[in-house]
């Protein structure tokens, strides 16, 4: 369609959404309180493969997992994909919130962990459930292939790959286009999309290093790996500051340090987990190999009796969108959102998304919608106090509901409407 047709398709279906939109508050909120973990998605994975079912949609279930693909034919015309991830954080949720989630259970190392949607994925899934209702009721506006794939698994970096392994590309019809957006602090109402690299890759890694334990009153007998750790620790974070050009962007983050037990017991071996996020192969091959020079340097130095073992938690490719399918987008977007969209900066977050392009080889666009309050927003950036605002990940990050709800659902609608005949 041209920018014409889909201002008056979502002309024509603004009562249409208004109405909708007590529903899918609801279905929100319950997605929220009833959050689980990656790979775990069973009850979420359920509320979308019946609502699909619902409103006409052919529906595969337990793809990769949980995975929930709803693919509606509706005459001759493109291929288009929408994805929505839905699974969960081991993070307690602090929003104060009255539907706030109070869920526990039990992560993939059997630890007892809160869980709770803040990062968003809940708003994700009320969005795709909501634009697959709107284009089954207007199926007369429209022609092509509508595909929606709701994703289990992205948090772990795995719940992409994992439905490309299941057989998705030989069972489901090959998209012409893929789309997906984010809830992100910004202010609600907009939407931001950017051309090339919108994500960065993200690599996590787990570094254990072995040393000799003893007793505290004799560290003369040990070979320390908490010296080790530190020492470790302090150097890697050298790696961005000196060995990678202030042009590139890149971050280096330690979240674990793990060792021992006991204050008067030097123990046998230390953890560290370590992420990395980059925008360029070559820096991130750069950043990879400098993490193993500096470990083993390390335990050589403090003379450990073996080498470090690394082993890879997550790997997240670049998502870099496609610039002509993006200018596409923008221009949807433009004419719908007025100034409410706007080019954005990329952001050092990863996503798993870009793996069904990848592997389908055609092109993908990525973009953002804003959750945060408007006035909370405005008056952060007056203030120049933008890292005041609670992002994504963070035990308090909680979108506001109207009018991101309604933003999104439209975005996700602005976008496949511009390749649908």
């Amino acid at each position: 369609m041209d920018t014409n047709q889909i201002k008056s398709f979502n002309k024509n279906t603004e009562s249409f959404v208004e109405a909708m939109l007590p529903e899918l508050e609801n279905i929100y909120k319950d997605i929220h309180q009833n959050p689980e973990l990656s790979m775990q998605e069973v009850r979420t994975a359920k509320i979308a493969a019946d609502y699909l079912e619902k409103y006409h949609f052919e529906v595969t279930t337990n793809v990769g997992a949980h995975g929930v693909v709803g693919v509606m034919k509706n005459g001759e015309g493109p291929v288009v994909m929408l994805r929505a991830d839905m699974d969960a954080l081991p993070v307690t949720e602090n929003t104060g919130l009255p539907y706030a989630s109070t869920k526990v259970g039990r992560d993939e190392d059997g630890v007892e962990v809160g869980i709770s949607h803040v990062c968003g994925h809940d708003i994700h899934v009320t969005w795709l459930m909501g634009l697959s209702r709107l284009f089954s009721e207007y199926k007369d506006q429209w022609k092509g292939t509508l595909m929606v794939v709701f994703q289990p698994g992205e948090e772990v970096g795995r719940g992409a790959q994992s439905m490309i392994d299941d057989g998705m590309m030989e069972r489901f019809p090959k998209p012409d286009i893929i789309l997906g957006q984010h809830v992100m602090v910004g202010e609600a109402g907009t939407v931001g999309y950017r051309s090339g690299a919108i994500l960065s890759a993200g690599n996590s890694i787990k570094v254990k290093l072995f040393g000799k334990g003893a007793h505290g009153s004799s560290p003369q007998t040990s070979v320390d790996p908490v010296i080790m750790a530190a020492s470790t620790a302090i150097r890697l974070q050298t790696i961005i500051s000196r060995e990678i050009a202030p042009s590139e962007n890149a971050v280096l983050t330690i979240g674990a340090l793990q060792a021992g037990t006991k204050e008067n017991i030097i123990p046998d071996d230390a953890t560290l987990k370590l992420n990395i996020r980059t925008f360029n192969d070559g820096v991130k091959d750069h950043i990879l190999s400098a993490v193993k020079r500096i470990c083993c340097a390390e335990c050589s130095a403090s003379n450990a009796p073996q080498d470090p073992e690394f082993t890879e938690l997550d790997s997240y490719p670049l998502t870099e969108n496609d610039a002509a399918a993006t200018e596409k987008v923008a221009e949807a977007f433009h004419a719908q959102f007025g100034e409410n969209a706007h080019e954005t900066m990329p952001a050092s977050a990863s996503e798993d998304f870009s793996i069904f392009g990848r592997n389908w080889k055609v092109p993908y666009v990525f973009w953002f919608v804003g959750g945060t309050d408007p006035k909370t927003f405005r008056d952060a950036v007056e203030k120049n106090q933008l890292n005041s605002i609670p992002s994504n990940h963070s035990p308090k990050f909680a979108p506001v509901i109207h009018p991101t709800l309604k933003t999104g659902l439209q975005a996700m609608a602005t976008a496949a409407l511009a390749w649908l005949e």
